[in-house]
């Protein structure tokens, strides 16, 4: 090698591999807490399922093994043949579809609004809005149950769905208000200008880019409906729901009757959950995939 030629190479500095080997230590810590929240939440879910599933001699040993030895349906059974039992679950079924149906019907055009429209108060709206989940159900529970009993829709199906309707609006209407905002404003204009009436490009363009974050709207607005109690327990007295009917009878019910109704309350949750989970938005409206 000459040595007019050694002058010209260049010697490349070392690789600095620090902040790769940060970055991977982020994400395994990011999936770490993942899996220790998940299986947190997993475990309840799990054990309840658990004790569901086992036989009323396996649940009356002490002390109780985690899995069963044996399966069994037999207090799943004894739970569905307990007395109203079944007509509370189709309760439970009838007020969170018509909360789900009545909170899109009324919440969403208002997300429209906010999403599309300025006007004077227009925070200070979005405020007042939260307001409503800010007064506990126990405030207004006396207030309701005089004013049902008044108008003749005390103890039924509808007295609960306008409860639950009412504490899902707050929550609908600013999801839908980030989903709505999500949505290029130009596509509904490019509509608009292809002849399209502001009625129909929002029902041609901007609903179906929005079904996604409306079908997860949906899931929160069920999911609180079932699990709410204590309006439910109020306004019904013959005509409760599922978790109001397991929470009056849990003073004198069996163990067996309790993991049995724990169980019941949690599965038609995750079923549904299941079937949108492909629409699952998060707030701001980008779609987890």
């Amino acid at each position: 090698m000459n040595s007019a030629e050694a002058p010209s190479r260049r010697v490349l500095p070392p690789i600095d591999r620090a902040p790769l080997r940060r970055r991977r230590l982020r994400a395994v810590g990011v999936q770490a807490a993942c899996t220790a929240v998940s299986l947190f939440m997993a475990l309840p879910i799990v054990l309840i399922g658990l004790a569901a599933l086992s036989s009323r001699e396996a649940l009356n040993e002490f002390p109780k093994s985690l899995v069963p030895k044996e399966f069994s349906t037999e207090t799943l059974v004894s739970f569905f043949r307990a007395t109203g039992t079944l007509a509370a679950l189709g309760n439970s079924v009838l007020v969170g579809l018509y909360t789900v149906f009545w909170s899109l019907v009324i919440g969403a055009p208002a997300g429209y609004a906010l999403a599309r429209h300025a006007f004077r108060g227009k925070d200070t709206y979005q405020v007042f809005i939260l307001f409503v989940r800010a007064l506990p159900i126990v405030v207004l529970s006396v207030p309701l149950a005089t004013v049902f009993l008044r108008i003749g829709v005390y103890d039924t199906v509808f007295a609960v769905t306008l409860v639950h309707t009412t504490l899902a609006l707050p929550t609908t209407v600013l999801i839908t208000a980030s989903i709505f905002v999500a949505v290029p404003p130009d596509l509904e204009e490019a509509a608009r200008v292809f002849g399209c009436s502001r009625w129909q490009a929002a029902r041609r363009v901007v609903v179906p880019l929005a079904l996604p974050g409306l079908a997860a709207s949906s899931i929160f607005t069920f999911v609180l409906s079932w699990n709410e109690i204590l309006g439910a327990t109020i306004v019904t007295l013959g005509h409760r729901t599922l978790p109001a009917q397991v929470l009056t009878a849990l003073g004198e019910a069996s163990t067996a009757y309790r993991f049995a109704g724990g169980f019941a309350l949690i599965i038609p949750a995750l079923v549904f959950i299941f079937v949108m989970r492909r629409y699952l938005v998060n707030m701001w409206g980008t779609t987890l995939r």
